[in-house]
């Protein structure tokens, strides 16, 4: 059995899946976010409850905002403050005797696309998700690639490329980004970053989905906005696309429910690649929500048939 737990700022949710990778057991629990011990404990509660229903020991995969640092296994997570600074991962298998996986959620979200029945037979997956933030996860032969540092994938945190920049007008604004930096693909290709780009250009607030409302209403400002963001868009993109050469792009968060994304982008990218390269698949997630939980179980399947 492989158990999967997504673990955010305000929920943790368990998923079981079978040998046949059917989800078979869910289960949602509130994430203790400032003390470390209850944490722990409400973890080992929900797998040993559904070791006991299954009878036998699931395999541990666990995705959350934040990763692992490789020198010495603390958590660097700001969205779950009691485990910021803690081995979870070393603590949790002292406590349960068997080996847990840990890896961001954006890896999870990508390791579950890339293990849908369509795609396994691609050698690689880029996921993406243009949400809250703008990150992402690469997946090569079905496994996760962290790097050394454990901060493969963390496309948000690249810097707005040159031509991208200019394409912003005479006066592009510079936005800070958590990670202490500035210019972060972050800030700029979210949906909180679409919103921002919306305001700078025409100096009034306005919410993504009223944006692509007005889009779609034949507003001339909302046309516009989306025909100068879809082109940033494919210039940032084209450089991601270019080092990454994904065979297949997975685009999850609320900014993914814009469909014109993946009638435009297709057309807009390969402007923007080697001459000899072609635009990767783009496909809208298939498994939402689930898509953590589900990648986080993933994260313990076998690559081989043994």
């Amino acid at each position: 059995m492989y158990y999967g737990l997504d673990i955010g700022g305000t929920k943790i949710e368990f998923g079981a899946f079978n040998k046949k990778l059917e989800r078979v057991a869910k289960e949602r629990i509130a994430t203790n976010t400032e003390d470390y011990e209850q944490l722990i404990n409400s973890i080992v509660d929900l797998v040993e409850q559904h070791d006991k229903k299954f009878g036998e020991e699931g395999t541990i995969g666990i995705g959350l905002p934040g990763m692992e640092n490789a020198k010495d296994g603390t958590m660097l997570t700001v969205n779950i403050p009691a485990a910021n600074g803690q081995p979870l991962r070393q603590d949790l298998q002292d406590k349960l005797k068997r080996k847990v996986s840990v890896e961001n959620d954006a890896n999870c979200f990508a390791l579950s696309e890339a293990w849908d029945d369509e795609f396994q037979g691609k050698s690689t997956v880029l996921g993406l998700i243009m949400g809250t933030g703008f990150g992402g996860g690469l997946i090569i032969n079905g496994q996760v690639i962290s790097g050394s540092n454990h901060v493969a994938g963390e496309v948000g945190h690249t810097r707005v490329p040159i031509d991208a920049w200019l394409a912003l007008g005479d006066n592009p604004p510079l936005l800070d980004c958590g990670c202490g930096k500035q210019g972060c693909l972050d800030n700029y290709l979210s949906g909180r970053g679409f919103e921002l780009l919306y305001t700078h250009f025409y100096d009034k607030k306005c919410s993504a989905q009223d944006i692509i409302t007005a889009y779609h209403c034949d507003d001339m400002q909302a046309k516009e906005f989306v025909d100068r963001y879809l082109e940033f868009t494919a210039m940032c993109f084209g450089g991601l696309f270019t080092a990454l050469d994904p065979a297949v792009v997975v685009i999850g968060g609320g900014l993914s429910n814009f469909d014109t994304l993946y009638e435009e982008l297709p057309k807009r990218i390969p402007r923007y690649l080697m001459s000899v390269a072609s635009c990767p698949q783009i496909i809208k997630a298939r498994y939402g929500d689930s898509g953590g939980v589900r990648g986080a179980a993933f994260l313990n399947l076998p690559l081989t048939d043994d």
